[in-house]
């Protein structure tokens, strides 16, 4: 799909949070791990978010993709309102808007890598035919044309993260979010993953936010924000 199309149709920022703040209840005491967080990730953006382990990054990227509730502040998905929408909302606004690539790959096991790709838009009640269709041309496009009726034990590492990433974006969302996406892998496929996703990024439009703690992933972002007590600082 052409990628000027895609930034047309969607608006500036794709994800924004305002005044987000979090914190938990840990032991009878109160953890505050982000306060006041302002962010915006505009359309076909590349961003990387780095901070140490126990940051909070991780949290940041689970309340920008409504799979984790604020304390308070406001997170607003392809300009939804994703912090004041109920579960079954949330899900669907997910499956239109983002798409969602962890460090470890997340794939059932007992499906394969077409399978594991197609079900996002099965989920969209997309039919079958059409779903593996799709599956099979994002898969070509990540190199894995020959692997996709493999299961995932059959795979190496390195290509259960490219079925990660190509299940992310099959949907064609609007942003996909990257917890530590290369975190598993060795540096070669480490490099040839991340090379991978900025790829698609460019050709798709799909705006891109990676949370991680290898400041050589964040560089290869342009765009570097840093997590430290609570607060972000774009550096």
């Amino acid at each position: 799909m052409n990628s000027q199309i895609i930034q047309h149709r969607l608006p500036a920022d794709v994800l924004r949070c305002n005044a987000l703040h979090k914190e938990f209840i840990q032991g009878g005491q109160t953890i505050e791990v982000l306060r006041a967080i302002d962010f915006t990730l505009g359309a076909g953006e590349q961003a990387a978010i780095i901070g140490t382990s126990g940051s909070g990054k991780s949290t940041l990227l689970h309340l920008l993709g409504g799979l984790d509730r604020p304390t308070s502040g406001e997170v607003y998905v392809a300009s939804e309102p994703m912090h004041r929408l109920g579960p079954v909302a949330q899900g669907r606004l997910r499956n239109k808007a983002l798409g969602f690539i962890y460090q470890f790959h997340h794939l059932l096991p007992e499906f394969s890598a077409l399978e594991n790709v197609a079900m996002p838009l099965l989920a969209r009640r997309l039919r079958t035919a059409e779903a593996h269709k799709r599956a099979a041309a994002i898969l070509d496009e990540v190199g894995l044309a020959a692997r996709m009726d493999h299961k995932p034990a059959q795979l190496s590492g390195g290509e259960r993260q490219r079925v990660a990433v190509a299940r992310a974006l099959v949907t064609e969302p609007a942003c996909v979010l990257a917890d530590e996406p290369t975190g598993s892998l060795d540096p070669g496929n480490a490099e040839r993953v991340l090379a991978m996703m900025r790829t698609l990024n460019r050709t798709h439009g799909t705006a891109l936010l990676v949370a991680t703690h290898d400041r050589e992933v964040a560089r290869a972002m342009g765009t570097v924000y840093q997590l430290r007590m609570g607060s972000i600082h774009r550096i």
